[in-house]
């Protein structure tokens, strides 16, 4: 199960709706294609956060912002 939800919806409104829910937030991205990529710290808090959004949630490919990319590791430097 994922952490990673994107969803048509703003950072400020997850935001909200993360402290209301009592959700684990890791990170909220704006997405270069509309909307937000969101991670959540627990797999359960990212399941209840999908189906409190599930008329909002993106399917497919989007489009993230270099910047955000930029910060992962390239894969040969990862932990194993």
């Amino acid at each position: 199960m994922s952490r990673a939800v994107h969803v048509q919806e703003t950072p400020e409104k997850i935001e909200a709706l993360c402290v209301k829910h009592a959700f684990r937030l890791s990170t909220v991205e704006p997405l270069i294609s509309g909307g937000s990529r969101v991670v959540m710290l627990d797999p359960r808090d990212a399941e209840a956060f999908r189906v409190l959004m599930k008329t909002k949630l993106i399917d497919g490919t989007v489009k993230r912002s270099s910047s955000h990319i930029a910060r992962q590791l390239p894969p040969s430097t990862r932990w194993r």
